[in-house]
């Protein structure tokens, strides 16, 4: 398809820049369009107009939240008219002309269920196809527009990030500090070897493996640890008695670690020499490019807005009626609260106070980087629980990327230091892994999301943003525009 108006319709754009936010609505919701999303080089558009936005000074929150409006119009509206033709797609013009594109979709829609809109936002050709099956195929409205909501949110930052991060570099100057590519290169090489020896740690402790095995044989010989592993031990009918292993090495390893660290951080001198090294170098890297993108990821770990996150997120199982899981989220956000707060008060005691006062660790943890990392962890904890267990791996790392995308913008807007974040990321992983655990006896039956968690979560982003815009609007000024 001959794309030859698309550099007028741009420079149209570049010289009516008040049709921004009306054109990145359109495309996406062109983009996400039944059939017109094939025939439309939306992606190319979509750069393009992000580009051009990022270039005009127009917000990132504007950007992101118009294009996520349109993706989700689009795909309402391909959900509608596939409902219309139920059952006559492939005699329907011009769904017509396209049967194997709907094939494929109806064969991922059948095979994922609702994950499949979701999937389907992502994958080429079909991203257009699948909420029209969707709605031929008469999935429940409710479920769906839970699904379209939670795929936008993802796709709009993958599709209008790029562009929008191309067009501010290309209206200003970003000089990177001395080092940068082999300090980005060696801490990305340090990063994947932690990954991946903690996911082959988890790996090598499932229900399934040989050192699982062993331990259960050894702790079934002696009356006390067996009671022990018992007490512990999920009885789902599925799970064939699952033991939370995997849980308590995380919170015994991470809270040795944390102890091992704090004293590090508190009486080694060559510590504080690599929190000033890594102060120097984010302080190199402040350009009005990356604040925005930098104050709303710091914004993800807001203890106000976690707190309440967490409380929605415990009044709605309460409501659902999963007491057990309610009551350990509540447990996990006051033991989080707790944590920091005592080791804050413990970093300022007088056999401290030198020290402390010389390292500047009187926000040691991040309370930012344990709190997201308490949030996120529970969270992937309970949806790794319904999958396979060599599938689970793939949550784990998804909604761990957050975590360490926190901490980063901590350490760029210097809120805290090098060791604060990492303080809290092994806080926050210990409270995880003990709370998992602790509820492992409790854990008879799948959690599965409904309209109620959506309306919660709908709820907590209405009210983080309020938060963010009349609460905190001097913080968060360059982000909100």
């Amino acid at each position: 398809m001959s794309v030859d108006w698309l550099q007028p319709l741009i420079d149209w754009l570049a010289q009516n820049s008040a049709w921004l936010v009306l054109a990145l609505f359109l495309v996406s919701f062109l983009e996400s369009l039944a059939i017109a999303g094939i025939l439309v080089p939306g992606v190319a558009i979509l750069f393009g107009v992000a580009a051009l936005a990022g270039q005009s000074g127009l917000p990132l929150s504007e950007a992101l939240l118009w294009a996520g409006l349109g993706a989700v119009a689009g795909d309402g509206a391909s959900f509608w008219l596939g409902r219309q033709f139920h059952g006559r797609l492939d005699q329907v013009w011009p769904f017509s002309r396209y049967p194997v594109v709907i094939h494929k979709g109806e064969q991922l829609f059948r095979q994922h269920g609702g994950k499949s809109v979701v999937i389907g936002r992502f994958v080429g050709p079909i991203r257009p196809i699948i909420p029209l099956v969707a709605g031929a195929l008469m999935m429940p409205w409710r479920r769906f527009l839970a699904f379209n909501i939670i795929s936008a949110i993802g796709w709009a930052p993958v599709y209008i990030l790029p562009g929008f991060l191309v067009g501010s570099a290309l209206g200003s100057e970003l000089t990177l500090p001395r080092h940068f590519y082999p300090v980005l290169g060696i801490s990305l090489l340090t990063l994947s070897l932690i990954y991946l020896i903690l996911f082959r740690v988890q790996l090598g402790l499932s229900s399934d493996s040989r050192l699982y095995a062993r331990l259960a044989s050894w702790m079934g010989r002696y009356n006390s640890t067996h009671q022990f592993w018992r007490l512990l031990t999920s009885e789902r009918p599925a799970s064939a008695g699952e033991f939370p292993l995997p849980s308590l090495m995380l919170a015994l390893g991470s809270g040795a670690l944390l102890i091992l660290w704090t004293l590090l951080t508190h009486y080694m001198e060559w510590l504080t020499a690599a929190d000033q090294a890594a102060q120097r170098f984010f302080s190199g890297l402040r350009h009005p490019l990356l604040e925005s993108t930098m104050t709303l990821l710091s914004a993800l770990g807001n203890p106000v807005i976690l707190t309440a996150g967490g409380l929605l997120s415990t009044l709605t199982l309460w409501f659902r009626g999963y007491y057990a899981a309610a009551a350990h989220a509540l447990a996990a956000l006051s033991l989080a609260a707790t944590s920091v707060w005592i080791i804050n008060t413990g970093a300022a005691t007088p056999g401290l106070d030198a020290t402390a006062a010389a390292l500047q660790h009187s926000t040691y943890p991040s309370s930012h980087t344990a709190g997201i990392t308490v949030f996120l962890g529970l969270l992937a904890s309970f949806i790794a629980r319904e999958q396979p267990r060599h599938l689970r791996w793939r949550t784990y790392l998804t909604l761990s990327l957050p975590m360490v995308l926190v901490g980063i913008s901590q350490l760029y807007l210097g809120g805290h230091g090098l060791s604060d974040v990492i303080g809290g990321i092994l806080l926050g992983l210990s409270i995880c892994g003990l709370v998992r655990a602790s509820y492992s006896r409790y854990d008879q039956i799948p959690i599965w999301p409904d309209v109620t968690l959506i309306l919660a979560g709908l709820l907590w982003l209405g009210l983080a943003m309020c938060y963010l815009t009349g609460a905190a609007p001097d913080a968060l000024g360059p982000a909100l525009g």
